[in-house]
């Protein structure tokens, strides 16, 4: 397994995702840190971050967590993602997403993303993803 570098995963993104916002801020050791700025199209009636918005950052934590420890196999698929929205996330405040691995297999990972908004220590939302891994060609 190689591991790959922060400026690594952003190319890929850029390249194969350039319709994202979400922002790699961090790796470490099967964990990554991912911020989505917030703007008025995350916002949802009610003045609150839209739930499609989290899922797609605790989707992009995983799948970032996962090819930092993998490599690039980018046709590595969410196979299930389960989210709890625990608080009203901050309207004005972006929201960040901190994946954990915590297992990672030869075909199937399984990720704990906790969401915050920037600057509140409480968890705005908490998922639960999985990955299928494809096989390698090595």
């Amino acid at each position: 397994m190689s591991q790959l570098t922060v400026e690594e995963l952003r190319q890929l993104m850029r390249e194969q995702f350039p319709q994202s916002d979400a922002v790699l801020e961090k790796i470490g050791p099967r964990w990554a840190r991912v911020r989505i700025p917030v703007g008025p199209q995350h916002l949802r009636p009610g003045g609150t971050v839209s739930g499609p918005t989290m899922m797609a950052l605790a989707d992009t934590a995983t799948y970032l967590a996962l090819l930092a420890e993998i490599g690039l196999l980018v046709l590595a698929v969410t196979t299930n993602l389960t989210i709890n929205f625990m608080r009203k996330p901050a309207p004005d405040r972006d929201v960040i997403g901190e994946a954990q691995l915590l297992k990672l297999g030869r075909r199937l990972a399984v990720a704990e993303v906790r969401i915050y908004s920037d600057g509140d220590p409480e968890l705005v939302a908490h998922a639960t993803c999985t990955y299928s891994i494809p096989p390698r060609s090595d």
